[in-house]
């Protein structure tokens, strides 16, 4: 804890008075490398958390790409964001949250507002355009985080949606890639289902409990997995797709938190 103390104050603090006025002129200046800052405020966050994340296969690069992915904390984004250059999908409350917004802003985050179900429609564009413009574009399909010890059913309705807005844009060669987050030990040993609880974002914990489990818990050893990207094509049924990319994350997560070989490709 002395030592997250230290780097805190010493490291992160004096990075992030740096960071935030350059990520403001870069964005404010449309410059192309507004990804570096991000992905060095998350490998620091990374050291500052105690997160140790290794990374199987590689992401897609080259074409339109939206990643889907499981939740099982908001410390996925931190460990994510520093080995991807990607821009998040986020519930609108997040972008009220007091500093969290602000970085997440800077980031370029795209907000959905789970609410109105016309929401859905300005939501997609905007990935549309973030992809059109060559960037990747992640989804936590579920749309809510979850214990770690399996998958929910992801929603299929945004990726629909973003299928359909990336059509009317004219982009064509669009793929959908799998990513799965496994937290797999604490403090060197395999993580128990009830040490889960200590990593996970859950509804029965508020916010300041469970930010106060991570920083004071062990090192956490956390993989991310990129799957095989597949062709979103042009009237390619949106369920079939989100079923195809659910199960091929719920098989990786069950193998990583075994510690067993991957089934699939990644």
């Amino acid at each position: 804890m002395v030592f997250r103390s230290l780097f805190f104050i010493l490291i992160y603090v004096p990075f992030i008075l740096v960071i935030i006025p350059t990520q403001f002129l870069i964005l404010a200046l449309r410059l192309p490398f507004w990804q570096a800052g991000p992905r060095l405020f998350h490998r620091l966050g990374c050291i500052f958390l105690g997160l140790k994340v290794t990374v199987v296969g590689q992401p897609a690069t080259g074409r339109p790409t939206l990643l889907v992915s499981n939740h099982i904390s908001w410390t996925d984004i931190i460990a994510i964001g520093s080995v991807a250059d990607v821009t998040f999908v986020a519930k609108s409350e997040v972008g009220k949250w007091p500093f969290v917004g602000f970085m997440a802003n800077l980031q370029r985050t795209i907000y959905v507002d789970r609410t109105r179900r016309s929401d859905a429609g300005r939501t997609s564009r905007e990935m549309a355009s973030h992809m059109a413009a060559g960037n990747a574009v992640l989804l936590f399909a579920e749309g809510q985080s979850d214990i770690g010890t399996h998958v929910l059913p992801f929603r299929s309705a945004l990726i629909g949606a973003a299928q359909h807005a990336m059509e009317e844009a004219g982009a064509e060669d669009v793929m959908i890639q799998p990513l799965t987050v496994a937290y797999t030990r604490l403090q060197g040993l395999p993580v128990s289902r009830n040490e889960r609880s200590l990593i996970a974002w859950i509804k029965s914990k508020s916010v300041g409990q469970n930010i106060r489990e991570i920083l004071t818990g062990g090192t956490k050893e956390v993989t991310i997995a990129f799957g095989t990207p597949v062709p979103l094509s042009h009237g390619a049924d949106r369920k079939v797709v989100s079923k195809a990319a659910e199960s091929e994350v719920r098989r990786t997560l069950v193998a990583l938190n075994r510690g067993l070989d991957l089934p699939v490709k990644v």
